[in-house]
């Protein structure tokens, strides 16, 4: 399966652990994860030297080509909401997941739209599980 993980990187990167737990966890139950490379310390310098034109058509490209869409929501980010709103519109299955007492805008938690999941955790253990739970979900549809 393969899944385009989402999460900030302008907005702030005090989450960076959390990411780079959830790309190796899609990583380790044989997930195809191209944007796997945003999970790691060195993504600001690797992004900086992309022309911005570059990045949104490869990002759009991979966006069309995944089965589902995960985002790390607990750090606001503009390009994380652009890219949510963008696989819905393509009917793309998503989870918005994000840390248990973080502010998380309301166009998000209050979207009852039936391809997204908005999930709190409180652990990157249960982040993991919640990840888990919304694969096995579309998987059996």
């Amino acid at each position: 399966m393969n899944i385009y993980f989402s999460c900030s990187l302008t907005g702030g990167r005090e989450d960076e652990g959390v990411y780079m737990r959830i790309v190796e966890h899609l990583q380790s139950r044989g997930m195809v994860v191209p944007t796997a490379h945003l999970a790691q310390p060195d993504v600001m310098h690797e992004e900086q030297i992309v022309d911005p034109a570059e990045v949104y058509q490869r990002d759009m490209a991979w966006i069309e080509g995944c089965d589902a869409v995960i985002a790390e929501v607990s750090t606001p980010s503009h390009g994380v909401g652009y890219e949510i709103g963008v696989a819905l519109e393509r009917g793309k299955p998503v989870l918005c997941c994000y840390e248990e007492g973080r502010a998380v805008s309301k166009m998000l938690l209050g979207n009852s739209e039936a391809h997204v999941r908005v999930r709190s955790y409180r652990t990157v253990e249960e982040a993991l599980g919640r990840v888990d739970e919304f694969l096995e979900e579309i998987a059996s549809r």
